[in-house]
């Protein structure tokens, strides 16, 4: 009897660990998908905190791990990592970057979208119309361009 508790305990707690991307307190979200021992990964690791402490409450920042855990990727098509996806506060995917993405660049992108991110407690606001950041240029790569795919990590 209290096996079968825990058991269904862990499996609830495991499917509401899955579905924290799309509940909660309809924030926009950024979903990084990577590994832990991927190269650019990594060097995305402190950006990605940095960027969920300053916009706490008014953004979503989360990475997920799918070398760890491979029903993410599944979930979320990922074929290389690191992947970023940008969501509005109601879940609809809103653009997909796959390799090194820097913060100025992923601000620059948030902002493309409509949103005008301020950190340290500063409300999140659709941008103005005649204030829109001008498209980033598909051209220009951040300096660290690698990908992984497979569980093999290379330049781009």
């Amino acid at each position: 009897m209290h096996r079968t508790r825990l058991l269904l305990m862990t499996a609830v707690l495991a499917v509401s660990g899955l579905q924290f991307l799309h509940a909660g307190d309809q924030l926009p979200r950024l979903l990084d998908l990577g590994a832990d021992k991927c190269i650019p990964c990594k060097k995305m690791a402190p950006i990605l905190a940095e960027m969920k402490k300053d916009f706490a409450g008014v953004l979503d920042v989360h990475f997920i791990d799918v070398w760890q855990n491979p029903g993410a990727g599944k979930k979320y098509g990922i074929e290389q990592i690191p992947t970023q996806i940008f969501f509005d506060a109601q879940g609809k995917e809103l653009f997909r970057h796959v390799g090194f993405f820097g913060r100025e660049e992923m601000m620059a992108k948030w902002k493309e979208l409509g949103y005008d991110l301020k950190p340290a407690g500063a409300k999140l606001k659709p941008a103005e119309k005649d204030q829109q950041a001008h498209p980033v240029s598909e051209t220009k790569e951040p300096p660290a361009t690698n990908s992984c795919k497979g569980g093999k990590c290379a330049p781009k």
